[in-house]
């Protein structure tokens, strides 16, 4: 069995019905039975242990169908995930782990009233409202799960706060965002610019979420196009994002063929002192 199609899709469906139509209201109440149908004949259970598990007719990013789990428990029921999105985000290269990916997790999860206990989406129910705490989950595990499709984009906007956390808790003053014009006519933007002091050159900074090949070539090609017009003794550092794998050989090397230091993120404080002088 199809889901089924909510809207017909002849002209005079789309047409938005007068106030009085007759025929509204039938017509939308045949098309939530059948809603109610399809939901009804593409859920199934099965006993695991103390626990029923529910599959859903809902699907995650893989299309696979979500499945909760549920229990009595002190007079209602516990329903959970069983730690599955989590597990899946992180094991796609998602982890959330950090105070702000935490904080954007759980205020994602609060919105349908479930709460995070450990790794699993949880909520608790009672007879009168099992069936709105059950979508409420689903709903839950839906919008956590679509986390992953803004990973990379959000990742990197969160390293980029995390690095400017660091300098301000190293209390190494930094200007943000400053674009330089090069050489070629291309500007160049750098997310952190240590301004020049008695005891150091100025130092120009960007942050890298994925060291990649193509992020040395970036970062290589816009330090040599600014390089002539920046003071003589100017600096160029890339921070590169290590949380998740190691910086690779190749990129670490690429950079300092090209004078920029290359610093991975945890090893961060090594250069604490050079970059706050």
């Amino acid at each position: 069995m199809t889901e089924p199609r909510l809207f017909p899709m002849d002209a005079e469906s789309r047409r938005p019905p007068r106030r009085g139509d007759a025929r509204a209201i039938p017509e939308i109440q045949s098309l939530l039975d059948s809603y109610r149908r399809w939901l009804r004949d593409r859920t199934s259970l099965r006993e695991t242990g103390d626990w029923v598990e529910i599959a859903t007719p809902y699907l995650d990013r893989h299309n696979d169908c979500l499945q909760i789990y549920a229990r009595r428990e002190n007079g209602g029921f516990v329903l959970t995930d069983d730690g599955y999105i989590l597990d899946d985000l992180a094991l796609s290269g998602c982890k959330i782990e950090s105070p702000r990916r935490l904080a954007m997790l759980e205020t994602t999860a609060a919105g349908f009233g479930v709460k995070i206990n450990e790794k699993a989406l949880q909520v608790r129910a009672t007879h009168d409202d099992f069936g709105l705490k059950k979508h409420n989950l689903v709903q839950a595990m839906l919008a956590v799960d679509d986390l992953f499709h803004l990973a990379e984009s959000t990742a990197a906007n969160l390293f980029h706060e995390d690095v400017a956390a660091w300098l301000d808790l190293s209390e190494i003053r930094w200007t943000p965002g400053v674009r330089f014009s090069g050489r070629s006519g291309y500007d160049h933007r750098f997310e952190f610019v240590i301004p020049k002091s008695r005891a150091a050159p100025e130092r120009l900074l960007r942050a890298f979420n994925r060291p990649t090949r193509n992020a040395a070539q970036t970062m290589a090609f816009a330090w040599r196009d600014v390089r002539e017009d920046r003071p003589p003794e100017s600096r160029a550092y890339a921070i590169l994002n290590d949380s998740d794998r190691p910086a690779p050989d190749a990129v670490l090397d690429a950079m300092r063929n090209y004078d920029v230091t290359p610093l991975p993120w945890s090893r961060r404080n090594e250069a604490r002192e050079e970059l706050a002088a």
